[in-house]
């Protein structure tokens, strides 16, 4: 069991296994430097995508709380007026924060096809 030649980001030795009939790991491999960094690309954008649409929904919920409690008369109209103007803060927060991942998201996407459509340009019209 041969360990693995690559070095690490910290200049250590990577410790993994070795591939079978390569000096390398999977995530060392030279051949496969473009698949490993297309899919830790993909991870990162993937990771939370559903934490903003639960947070919004927990916001939602407090509004709705809220609402009820001013209603039934447990807490003043002006009470709940700064009350609702906080939460209308942090829902513009977690909007905004959504936004901006997504556009992220998009200009990362764009960036890898740019690159793809570059090389495809660049292999000539012919090739295979």
């Amino acid at each position: 069991m041969r360990s693995c030649s690559g070095i690490r980001a910290d200049g250590g030795r990577c410790q993994a296994q070795a591939m079978r009939d390569s000096s390398f790991c999977l995530n060392h491999d030279p051949d496969r430097r473009e698949e490993n960094r297309r899919r830790g690309s993909r991870g990162g954008r993937r990771g939370g995508r559903g934490r903003p649409s639960a947070e919004l929904a927990r916001l939602g919920a407090r509004f709705e709380e809220l609402a009820d409690q001013v209603l039934e008369g447990s807490v003043p109209r002006g009470t709940a007026a700064v009350v609702g103007q906080l939460l209308n803060g942090a829902r513009a927060c977690v909007r905004d924060g959504l936004a901006a991942r997504e556009q992220e998201d998009l200009i990362g996407r764009m960036e890898e096809l740019e690159e793809a459509l570059e090389q495809q340009r660049s292999r000539g019209p012919y090739a295979t």
